[in-house]
């Protein structure tokens, strides 16, 4: 039952970062703006990248469209990926095993649930959708943790037992949708699909600054985090609290994903993919937060270009792209680990 546990972190050879990661997470950044100039570009029509830019400086005949349209997928591409790489890397960290991703145990699942009740049930507003997905999700892992008690935290058990509170979510959200009025149930449906079609500023405003504050929660407990990747006891010997590391971690790694899920729905297999492609570029121990999060970004800005490119004009909402590809990389993750010698 450890096909798809994760290596064993290895120890730094020096102090401060390896060089390789400081290359692999420089090299993620400059793709990250490539892409992000390329979003700014991208719309109904093309425009040339010194068109946008001049636009974002309030020059030319785009401003508008760039300012208040484009730069807000944009923002939230960047931010909603960079908030999945790091739910995936946290509960990764904390299962050690590379299915430990928020959209695999159900918690992305528990989220959508809170918002359907949101929706259904109270007026649907913007803080009920946080509050509600916030809170679902919290739910869906403290289920999953008191089922798993008995073999701790981290483990294959508490994967299993993921997939399963997973599988009953989803089922159970079907029949939410299914019971709503129509006009609910079509709003809900396509929400459902993951999308950033349509996302303004207003929308952004209060996901941004949860952002902030869950980004200063994780750099607080990222050197704990990094403790307790190589064991417990040592990380007890260093004189890390578990009790309180993991449920600060889960909180955090809960709130990333809710958060997303309240404003553009699920978006499925980033959390999944980006931890471990990360880990793999920077050659970092563990599953690190910073390559996790830039790797999010990339993969979440790049899938949604290719959703508003593939059938253009129309978008098609980015879940979709990310469910495609994510499936690919899930396949070829099996593939690999069953081969391992």
């Amino acid at each position: 039952m450890n096909l798809l546990t994760q290596d064993a972190p290895a120890l730094p050879r020096a102090f401060g970062p390896e060089r390789r990661t400081v290359m692999g997470c420089a090299v993620l950044l400059a793709v990250l703006l490539v892409l992000a100039v390329a979003g700014l570009c991208r719309g109904d029509t093309w425009n040339t990248p010194l068109e946008a830019l001049a636009a974002l400086t309030g020059r030319g005949e785009s401003v508008v469209v760039v300012q208040e349209w484009r730069l807000p997928r944009v923002t939230a591409g960047i931010a909603f990926g960079a908030l999945l790489g790091c739910a995936g890397a946290v509960f990764q960290n904390l299962t050690r095993n590379a299915l430990g991703s928020p959209d695999v145990i159900g918690l992305d699942a528990g989220a959508y649930t809170g918002a359907l009740v949101a929706i259904t049930v109270l007026a649907g507003t913007s803080a009920q959708l946080a509050v509600g997905s916030v809170m679902g999700g919290l739910l869906a892992a403290a289920v999953i943790v008191l089922l798993s008690v008995r073999s701790g935290i981290s483990g294959m058990r508490l994967i299993v037992i993921g997939i399963a509170v997973n599988a009953m979510l989803t089922a159970f959200n079907s029949w939410i949708v299914l019971r709503a009025e129509l006009d609910v149930a079509f709003a809900a449906a396509g929400w459902s699909a993951g999308s950033l079609n349509g996302i303004g500023w207003d929308d952004l405003t209060l996901p941004l600054c949860v952002a902030v504050a869950l980004a200063a929660l994780l750099v607080g407990v990222s050197r704990a985090m990094h403790q307790t990747a190589l064991g417990d006891e040592l990380a007890i010997t260093s004189g890390v609290s578990l009790g309180r590391h993991r449920m600060l971690t889960i909180v955090a790694g809960v709130g990333c994903t809710a958060i997303v899920t309240a404003v553009a729905g699920p978006i499925a297999f980033i959390a999944l993919a980006a931890p471990q492609i990360g880990r793999r570029l920077t050659a970092a121990p563990g599953v690190p937060l910073l390559p996790s999060a830039l790797t999010g970004a990339v993969l979440l800005l790049a899938a949604d270009l290719v959703a508003q490119t593939l059938i253009a004009p129309i978008a098609l909402p980015v879940g979709v792209v990310t469910t495609a590809i994510g499936g690919l990389y899930l396949l070829w993750l099996l593939i690999k680990e069953v081969n391992r010698p």
